[in-house]
């Protein structure tokens, strides 16, 4: 065991780890997680390039590390303007969104599996949100008066950050007093309700969303 905890076998576990967390970060569907796991991954590697005196490949870390900090920074301070176009179940553009976004949109709402099934009772709250004209989200869900049980409150990757989120809500108090209510098992998910003002009973998250911009939870 002492052969083991060698300082040789030491360095070459700390490449091992710069290595893993380089490839896990491709793994994620978050880019500013993909960014920030692969600069930590890529500061391990170059620490053990420079030990092991290849430098080359610690110039490269450097490079990809300057590359992470450049992308993540314009991530943090670039603006985004969004904006949200109401629409219904049964416009096509939609329905092109959630088919081509299918898979991912299920790993999170589960629950939703039947609006792509024909679903006989259809949503009726409907809103595509879009970043400089580019679709960055949807919401779908059923409306009963004041309340709105959601299926689907999907952001894609890119702009999974919860500036999306925050926009729509703020979007939807200009509108009317809402109660929100949506079922919830992906723990991801359930982190960025609770973000976002939801309070939790069980797998059930809610929020109240009052009128001329004043949320409460």
């Amino acid at each position: 065991m002492k052969d083991f905890f060698t300082l040789q076998n030491i360095i070459e576990l700390v490449g091992y780890l710069g290595s893993a967390l380089v490839i896990v970060s491709m793994l994620m569907t978050s880019v500013i997680k993909l960014r920030i796991i692969n600069t930590a991954g890529s500061v391990i590697f170059a620490v053990y390039a420079f030990i092991i005196h290849s430098y080359p490949t610690a110039a490269m870390q450097i490079f990809l590390i300057v590359i992470n900090v450049w992308n993540l920074y314009k991530l943090y301070n670039t603006k985004k303007e969004y904006s949200a176009v109401k629409s219904n179940w049964n416009d096509s553009f939609l329905q092109h969104f959630i088919y081509e976004n299918k898979n991912d949109i299920l790993n999170y709402f589960p629950n939703a599996n039947f609006l792509f099934e024909n679903p006989t009772d259809l949503p009726d709250f409907c809103y595509i949100v879009c970043c400089d004209s580019v679709p960055a989200g949807i919401f779908i869900g059923k409306q009963t008066q004041n309340d709105v049980k959601v299926f689907v409150d999907y952001t894609t990757p890119k702009y999974r950050d919860c500036s999306v989120g925050k926009f729509l809500y703020s979007y939807l108090s200009c509108n009317q007093n809402l109660t929100l209510k949506t079922e919830c098992q992906n723990r991801p998910h359930q982190q960025y309700l609770k973000k976002m003002g939801f309070t939790q009973d069980g797998e059930i998250f809610t929020k109240k969303i009052l009128s001329n911009n004043i949320n409460i939870s």
